[in-house]
């Protein structure tokens, strides 16, 4: 009997079981979810900053192996606030968690659960499929603390959460990544890759070079400083040669007008220090030559402006 299959149609047994799946990484600020994003993805995908807030959209990153693919959605930390800008946060990241094959729910060891670990596990709790069979936990930051006291909180916060499926690890440290990334891969259901093999994040140029300046400002600003800023790409352009090179201009923009000296700095020096520090990064991400034009402007009252919150969010 002749076998009607045609060769492009043949699938392996190793084909049959691959397996793919979106995961929202969720938590309150500072748990380290941007930290642990790159460690998964072995690569830098999301900016990090001590100040909380610092993500600001749905970032993804994507690691691929031989037992399929997983992509990670890095989301704002979920905390409790009725400014617009962190209303529109905490959408982004609710979001994120309806669409999610899987959630990675981030604690951090060194700090006891409170108010803000509850309204995580109430947002969780709001759909029994996502505890039941959709969510891990991951206890970070056991380099600084053992982290008992946040496991057993979360077993009370989440009773219905399998002792299996919460891992202690350290991001900082590289430590329990293995596991964690095991589990999600076992639970992850089968499906084809996203992307190709050698992608780790989806992002486009423009908005990983306005997060790198955007970082280098918010770990040399300080104060409410770093919140009120937003960087702007002007124009960007990739010019020929015997390596091309990738030309910049950049803004970042203040709240303030009174808040751009502070940017700038005595003599033009932080200004200076932000953008040798964004190049320095962006070398290692870009196969190009970086020209890079930052100067400063004001966006009077942005976080209450809808339109621009829209271009950004």
């Amino acid at each position: 009997m002749i076998n009607e299959t045609s060769p492009a149609a043949v699938t392996t047994a190793a084909d049959i079981h691959k397996k793919s799946a979106f995961v929202a990484v969720v938590g309150r600020p500072s748990v380290g979810k941007s930290t642990l994003l790159n460690r998964l993805c072995g690569a830098k995908v999301a900016i990090v900053s001590p100040v909380p807030q610092t993500t600001r959209n749905s970032i993804r990153g994507i690691v691929t192996r031989p037992e399929g693919q997983l992509v990670f959605v890095d989301t704002p930390g979920m905390h409790i606030s009725g400014k617009k800008l962190n209303l529109r946060l905490l959408n982004t990241a609710a979001r994120a968690l309806d669409e999610a094959d899987l959630v990675l729910y981030v604690l951090d060891a060194s700090r006891p659960a409170g108010q803000e670990e509850q309204a995580v596990a109430e947002a969780l709790s709001r759909n029994a499929e996502n505890v039941n069979h959709k969510t891990i936990a991951a206890v970070n930051k056991t380099d600084a603390a053992d982290g008992g006291g946040v496991v057993a909180a979360l077993k009370t916060l989440l009773p219905a959460l399998p002792e299996e499926r919460i891992f202690k690890i350290s991001a900082l440290r590289k430590e329990g990544i293995e596991p964690l990334l095991s589990c999600l891969f076992r639970m992850a259901p089968e499906g084809n890759a996203f992307y190709g093999d050698d992608c780790y994040t989806d992002q486009e140029i423009g908005f990983r070079v306005a997060e790198i300046i955007r970082e280098k400002a918010m770990n040399r600003l300080r104060q409410e400083l770093p919140h009120s800023i937003y960087v702007d790409i002007a124009d960007m352009e990739l010019r020929g040669g015997a390596k091309k090179t990738l030309w910049i201009r950049a803004f970042i923009m203040a709240e303030r007008e009174s808040q751009k000296g502070m940017i700038v700095g005595k003599g033009g020096l932080m200004i200076r220090d932000i953008r040798l520090a964004a190049l320095r990064d962006l070398k290692k991400i870009f196969d190009w030559n970086i020209e890079l034009d930052l100067r400063v402007k004001t966006a009077h009252d942005w976080r209450g402006n809808d339109a621009i919150l829209r271009k950004l969010l």
